[in-house]
């Protein structure tokens, strides 16, 4: 059974101060960020040797945050591979709520704002995306990533991405209504799932791992 570790990228300023950070803008990840991916690569390492992984790739968003992630990743793999760079796993388009916090969300659009917040697959925020569009263009990049580990058991995929991609995902392997994909599954910055496959149902290992609980004897 082969391996797929999926991870959502470390903190940023905007993850902290609660503003929309979609595709308008491309920050660094927080000094803290920047230990938490760190951290998560010390992790992620002892995960693979425990999954007895020989033969290893590394996906990654080219936002910024997800590449630095996966530099703090790389650094702690004894045989580090090329972070391959994927743009249809790039956060979802907020469109005009990009940079806003939910509450000014809904001040500006009142209307909208409830019902993305009711069903955010199938509504679109304003000039941008719904959670069902960023599922069309990142879907087929994670489930051919799953096709490649599911071949070999000795075969991992670490997958550095964003919050939607990584819920909705999450949410359709585990067959939960992909309308409650943001109320039913949870992606923390600097946290990461371990998913194994040989067929089409995952093996779920761990979901939203903190690395800093992972760590603790």
């Amino acid at each position: 059974m082969g391996n797929l570790i999926l991870v959502r990228h470390a903190s940023t300023d905007a993850i902290r101060s609660g503003r929309n950070l979609g595709q308008g803008a491309d920050p660094p990840l927080t000094a803290e960020g920047l230990r938490s991916a760190d951290r998560l690569g010390s992790v992620i390492a002892r995960e693979l040797s425990e999954l007895g992984a020989a033969d290893t790739r590394l996906l990654a968003s080219p936002a910024l945050r997800c590449r630095e992630t996966a530099d703090g990743i790389r650094s702690h793999l004894a045989d580090p591979p090329p972070t391959e760079p994927e743009a249809d796993l790039l956060e979802i388009n907020y469109g005009a709520w990009e940079g806003l916090t939910a509450e000014q969300c809904a001040t500006r659009d009142p209307g909208l704002r409830a019902a993305w917040e009711a069903d955010p697959f199938h509504t679109s925020a304003p000039g941008g995306e719904s959670g069902a569009d960023v599922a069309a263009r990142a879907f087929p990049i994670l489930d051919a990533a799953r096709g490649w580990v599911s071949a070999d058991p000795a075969r991992a995929v670490i997958v550095v991405a964003h919050n939607h991609v990584n819920r909705l995902w999450l949410t359709a392997l585990l067959g939960l209504p992909m309308t409650d994909y943001r109320r039913r599954i949870s992606q923390d910055p600097g946290c990461y799932s371990v998913l194994g496959f040989d067929g089409d149902a995952p093996l779920v290992r761990r979901i939203n791992a903190m690395a800093a609980v992972a760590e603790a004897p």
